[in-house]
């Protein structure tokens, strides 16, 4: 599974996913700063699972009815 943590998620978390095996970008080591709707871009465009602790993101997929390929909240 491929995932992007968004800088609201814990280092941690990245860390532990990319230790087991799993595909993880960090917006920190990517595109540090960047405004959520950009996130969730990067996120739909490459078919990754956003991984984040932001409540934002979910007003854009639903409210604002922008493309998500998924999103998890921690």
């Amino acid at each position: 599974m491929q995932f992007l943590a968004d800088e609201s998620c814990d280092f941690s978390v990245v860390r532990a996913l990319r230790a087991v095996g799993h595909d993880v970008l960090a917006v920190a080591e990517i595109a540090s700063g960047s405004d959520d709707s950009i996130v969730m871009d990067i996120a739909f465009r490459e078919h990754r699972v956003l991984l984040t602790e932001d409540k934002d993101f979910g007003q854009l997929v639903y409210s604002h009815s922008q493309p998500s390929s998924g999103h998890s909240y921690s």
